[in-house]
This record gives structure tokens, C-alpha cells and sequence, in this order.
């Protein structure tokens, strides 16, 4: 027997993990007022690593990704400059060598 196309992708509200024809995971969640925000809480088995996420949006859809980590270059460039006075360090030239 045949599904419809509304039987495909009936996304009524579940209490647990359900999935799609195409095996993909999803859940559905409430949506809340955070201040002036609008807000999702993401549940545990979606959790992202870090702290920071990218959210872009792709039609109708929000796609929420973890950032990429930071950078060495990005990391140095966020450091404030140190304001210790170092000692002279003596660094005589290397005596020559004969091939």
C-alpha cells in the first residue's frame, strides 16, 4: 500500500524521537519568548560541542551548526598586548664555522 504525501510528512507532535522516509532525525520542540527573542530549547541528544553555533536560514528552514573552532591566528589576535618590560637577554652572534 502506498503513503501519501500527508502521511510522509506528518510531523504531529511526538514524545519521543521520531523519523522521516529518509531516516532523518527529528523532534518536535516548543518555541519560547526570551526577552524580545524567540527561542528554542535544543535537546540533549542534539546537542552541539562549544558555545558558540552559526544559524543560517535555507527557505523555510533554520539550520543551527557548531562553529568551527577558532583559529591560532584568531586565538593571538584576541590577546591584549603584554605590558611587562623584559630583561635584556645577552645573544652574542655564533662563532663562524670552518666547512
Amino acid at each position: 500500500m502506498r503513503q501519501s504525501q500527508d502521511d510522509l510528512y506528518d510531523i504531529s507532535p511526538c514524545s519521543s524521537i521520531c523519523h522521516d522516509p529518509a531516516m532523518t532525525v527529528y523532534r518536535h520542540v516548543k518555541l519560547f519568548k526570551n526577552g524580545r527573542s524567540q527561542a528554542v530549547r535544543i535537546p540533549r541528544e542534539f546537542e552541539l560541542p562549544g558555545k558558540d553555533a552559526i544559524m543560517r536560514r535555507d527557505g523555510d528552514k533554520l539550520i543551527i551548526e557548531a562553529a568551527p573552532p577558532h583559529s591560532l591566528l584568531t586565538l593571538l589576535a584576541e590577546l591584549s598586548p603584554i605590558k611587562d618590560e623584559f630583561p635584556k637577554i645577552d645573544d652574542p652572534l655564533p662563532e663562524p664555522i670552518n666547512f
